[in-house]
């Protein structure tokens, strides 16, 4: 592992800021972190030793990263000599405000600011800062050390400087980034996501299946091929004419409601949230739902170690 000249700063140390550090200090970059919470500062070592244990990482290759991240006790100190500044804040709007008006107060003027957000406006979260040519969104997917994707996001003010040298460093820690040329909300990604999720929900609200129909069908059929055939790419695979001919028929009966499912609200009023609370759109026991995650985690981990190799 080679040392790198950019000196990152990570705002926040919670399960995203974590992995972003373990991230970018993997990769060789000096890595200052912070937390307004004391415990997440005591633990986030011991945690990124854990994540990195999981992912078959040497105690050498663990003590060389840890070597390379400093916890500080604000965002003052660890600001002070970032090149780069990433946020990663809970999502609530007037924090992450706040706390670009104080990085921007101790941070050195030629720093790229970064915050990341699922869907959450970068022109809005940025709106307040004196050089808001140097800002730009950063959407790490959860877990950000394991998912590929980053989506560098630009808003009406970030000068192409700042987007490139972001994509560039991204690239070099091993991600994929892809550039938003518009700060829409949901980014490229959630949006894409989230359409995939109304016409599911819609599914099971209308009764034309229930939920374990809708994940049976896109885990055994056009999921397997989404990792390395995308959409648009099946499109010309099938050809355009197809498609189109494909479109005439089925849009008109897609899901367009603006607004959320009124099946996923009544959920949601009845206290029904998912694995947390044994029931959402389906059923779970807690080893149901541990089952559950520790598939996803071993599946991640799988083609972490595939990409590594």
């Amino acid at each position: 592992m080679s040392a790198r000249s950019h000196k990152i700063a990570v705002i926040g140390a919670g399960l995203m800021g974590h992995g972003i550090a373990l991230t970018l200090a993997r990769a060789g970059y000096p890595v200052a972190i912070t937390d307004p919470v004391g415990e997440a500062r005591a633990t986030v070592k011991d945690r990124i030793s854990a994540s990195m244990g999981l992912l078959g990482h040497s105690a050498a290759e663990i003590a060389q990263t840890l070597d390379l991240i400093e916890v500080y006790a604000t965002t003052a100190q660890a600001v002070s000599q970032a090149d780069v500044v990433f946020e990663a804040a809970p999502e609530k709007m007037e924090l992450k405000r706040r706390i670009f008006a104080e990085v921007e107060a101790h941070a050195p003027k030629t720093a790229i600011l970064a915050s990341n957000t699922s869907v959450m406006p970068i022109t809005e979260i940025m709106r307040d800062l004196r050089l808001k040519s140097r800002a730009l969104g950063t959407h790490w997917w959860n877990p950000p050390h394991l998912i590929p994707l980053v989506e560098v996001v630009r808003t009406g003010w970030t000068d192409d400087d700042a987007m490139t040298t972001m994509v560039a460093l991204l690239q070099s820690a091993g991600k994929t980034p892809v550039r938003v040329e518009q700060d829409v909300p949901g980014f490229i990604g959630n949006r894409l996501q989230h359409a995939l999720w109304r016409e599911a929900i819609s599914l099971v609200e209308r009764g034309i299946c229930d939920a374990e129909a809708v994940d049976t069908v896109i885990k055994s059929c056009f999921g397997r091929r989404l990792s390395v055939l995308g959409p648009l790419e099946n499109a010309d695979l099938v050809g355009t004419d197809l498609t189109l001919d494909i479109h005439n028929t089925v849009l008109a009966d897609l899901e367009s409601r603006q607004g959320p499912s009124p099946y996923l609200q009544r959920l949601v009023a009845e206290g029904k949230l998912g694995m947390k609370t044994g029931e959402g759109f389906r059923k779970w026991t807690p080893e149901q739902a541990e089952a559950t995650r520790n598939r996803v985690a071993t599946h991640l981990r799988k083609l972490d170690t595939i990409l590594d190799d």
